[in-house]
């Protein structure tokens, strides 16, 4: 008899035991795995976000630097207005003009006559730099831009920046003519799209980024340099 009560008792888990333990597992894993899914699309939204950032912000640190020395070595501010307009700007300086090089009387030179525009290629956009002083050198400056506005003012303004359109907000008039202009404004968005499904854990609706910057052409104005 006490062989046999041993044997009972070593039995285990009953066949409804076991579907309830696994019904159990199956649910916390589901769960997890949700909660695991929602982090993932926070994360990878995150990253997104940061490297759009990046490099929308490098873009524009390299046009403001360059569209500053617009018009040094020039009687005018060196911005070409044929080729200059609201998602794009063309810019020329005599860089060596004091240098006694045998092109210093020239704009023929790297870096000396340099358009910025945005270019769509189907669903992508960039901002690209094109070097026309050395045979039409093109660079991508920034691959993750969707929007670019260019704004021309003939003074130093006060602007807030407008998310709704990717542009600034002011009351300030632009200028007719390009060659008027001493202060531009820069303006970039960045469309980052949605990550998951509305509704499920960790989802992250489409949003935009927007950058902006300004300078003033220090060349197109003697006593401001």
């Amino acid at each position: 008899m006490a062989t046999h009560k041993t044997r009972n008792r070593e039995r285990g888990f009953s066949l409804i035991e076991l579907l309830i333990a696994m019904a159990v597992s199956l649910a916390v894993f589901g769960l997890a795995g949700n909660l695991l899914a929602g982090s993932f699309n926070v994360r990878a939204r995150e990253n997104q976000k940061t490297d759009a950032l990046a490099d929308a912000q490098r873009a524009l640190n390299i046009m403001t630097r360059e569209i500053a020395n617009t018009g040094f070595g020039l009687a005018n501010n060196g911005i070409v207005e044929a080729d200059s307009n609201s998602s794009a700007i063309r810019v020329r300086s005599n860089l060596n003009a004091f240098d006694s090089q045998t092109t210093s009387n020239s704009i023929n030179d790297r870096n000396e006559d340099v358009k910025y525009s945005l270019y769509s290629a189907g669903s992508d956009s960039y901002i690209v730099r094109l070097d026309i002083g050395t045979q039409n050198q093109t660079t991508v400056l920034a691959n993750r831009v969707d929007t670019l506005n260019i704004r021309y003012y003939p003074a130093r303004i006060s602007y807030t920046a407008s998310g709704s359109n990717c542009d600034i907000s002011t009351t300030s008039t632009e200028v007719a003519l390009k060659s008027d202009a001493k202060y531009i404004v820069i303006s970039v968005c960045v469309e980052l799209p949605a990550r998951g499904a509305p509704g499920s854990a960790g989802y992250q609706p489409a949003s935009r980024v927007q950058l902006v910057s300004d300078v003033y052409l220090r060349n197109a104005d003697v006593s401001n340099y």
